[in-house]
């Protein structure tokens, strides 16, 4: 848990470097591609990619130790971390709202800590692994085709995409059980966590530099906890500790709705003028 919580620091701080520098690359021209290309001459945003990598590392300790539902709840508690940074950093003005959903996503995280048991044991099917490469094919396709997107779903189509991809990495670790070269060539689950979290990655540019944040937001954080959450109990075998079921329930429930109310952060405001 304590690498799940190094992680979404990681992530969170990583969110209000690049979406300043997703807003500075947004003044030129071009599709999804030529947008992500200038999101990386930014120093801000290379920064971010930085922390988002040194993220991973902790999600990874994290999925091999505790359940996916746990690491979920705590990779979308990282808006509260953004909230925080950006309230330090950018002197941005937090509600006496958002600062009860900071604690309210503490709350949850704290059931949650108490609740989760030991990763599931069960190991994923083929059919599993196959299917998370076709999320992340499909993730792709919709990562390079957003641009031509228009509308009010927009947004919420683009953050869902890019929840969906950042949930395919998730179950696809747990689903990689040898590191051995000749193995991860031919396993599925290995080209599934690699293009879903490029997919997930220009989704999210695009959405922080288009369209309306907080549903953007709102979009990635139920694609990126329901539906790895269900599949680590369904099909990985994910418990909680005896008689704490509904104390996991509860937290996972807890920590997400939190997340929820701090979705506007995830693009963090401009810093405040004096």
């Amino acid at each position: 848990m304590v690498c799940a919580l190094a992680a979404a620091v990681c992530f969170g701080t990583a969110t209000v470097l690049q979406a300043v520098a997703a807003r500075e690359a947004g003044e030129g021209g071009g599709g999804e591609a030529a947008l992500l290309l200038r999101a990386l001459r930014q120093w801000r945003y290379l920064a971010g990619l930085a922390l988002d990598g040194l993220g991973f590392l902790f999600q990874i300790a994290a999925l091999r130790s505790i359940p996916i539902y746990a690491v979920s709840a705590a990779l979308a508690s990282s808006l509260a971390v953004t909230a925080v940074v950006a309230a330090r950093l950018l002197r941005v003005r937090l509600s006496g709202t958002e600062w009860g959903a900071v604690g309210v996503v503490c709350a949850g995280l704290a059931m949650l800590g108490l609740a989760a048991g030991p990763e599931g044991e069960v190991a994923g099917s083929e059919t599993l692994k196959w299917a998370m490469l076709a999320t992340a094919l499909a993730m792709l396709v919709l990562a390079l085709l957003g641009g031509r997107l228009s509308g009010r779903m927009r947004a919420l189509v683009l953050g869902l995409g890019a929840g969906f991809g950042f949930g395919v990495v998730e179950v696809s670790v747990r689903l990689i059980d040898s590191l051995h070269p000749a193995d991860l060539l031919t396993n599925p689950a290995a080209y599934a966590l690699l293009i879903g979290g490029a997919a997930a990655f220009i989704l999210l540019t695009s959405a922080l530099q288009r369209g309306s944040v907080t549903t953007a937001t709102a979009g990635m954080v139920i694609g990126e906890t329901i539906g790895p959450a269900a599949i680590g109990v369904i099909w990985l075998g994910d418990r909680t500790r005896e008689g704490l079921t509904w104390l996991a329930a509860l937290g996972f429930a807890v920590a997400v709705a939190g997340a929820l109310a701090l979705a506007r952060f995830g693009e963090a405001p401009v810093a405040e003028e004096a």
